[in-house]
């Protein structure tokens, strides 16, 4: 295989809710109370933080074959760090996460040291995990519709 090319749209309902189609999928996005949404789904950054422990568990599940690792268990637990001040803009810091921290629970019978070179090979191979480490080339545009 070789390049291919996902998408994605994000559509803004009432107040902090949006709805994000892909394919024929549906998630909703929305902010916490304290964060002024109402609370009805996950926020962006927690979703960022699924969206690479799903990849991670995915590239398990894909490679514990070859690493003959019987995979009868995993979960990913992560948590990360944003400074708000840096999205309110209340001081020069970045808006996003500073620190990701994994937590890998892997149930198997393959020895630590296997285990260990597994779990070093998914973190390798993920992609929202590299996208995450590394400099991605992004670009925009917009248009602006006015109101009739």
């Amino acid at each position: 295989m070789s390049i291919q090319t996902f998408k994605a749209s994000s559509q803004l309902k009432e107040k902090y809710l949006v709805e994000n189609t892909a394919r024929q999928h549906r998630v909703l996005v929305d902010e916490p109370a304290s964060l002024g949404g109402k609370d009805e789904a996950m926020n962006p950054v927690e979703l960022l933080l699924s969206a690479l422990g799903s990849c991670q568990s995915i590239v398990a599940r894909t490679y514990a074959e070859k690493f003959d690792i019987d995979l009868i268990d995993f979960k990913v637990e992560l948590e990360g760090d944003i400074n708000l001040d840096g999205f309110f803009d209340k001081a020069n810091v970045r808006p996003g996460y500073s620190d990701i921290r994994a937590t890998y629970f892997i149930k198997t019978n393959a020895s630590e040291e296997k285990v260990a070179e597994f779990v070093k090979f998914l973190e390798a191979h993920c992609p929202v995990g590299d996208t995450i480490e590394n400099t991605v080339n992004f670009s925009s545009s917009y248009q602006v519709n006015k109101k009739a």
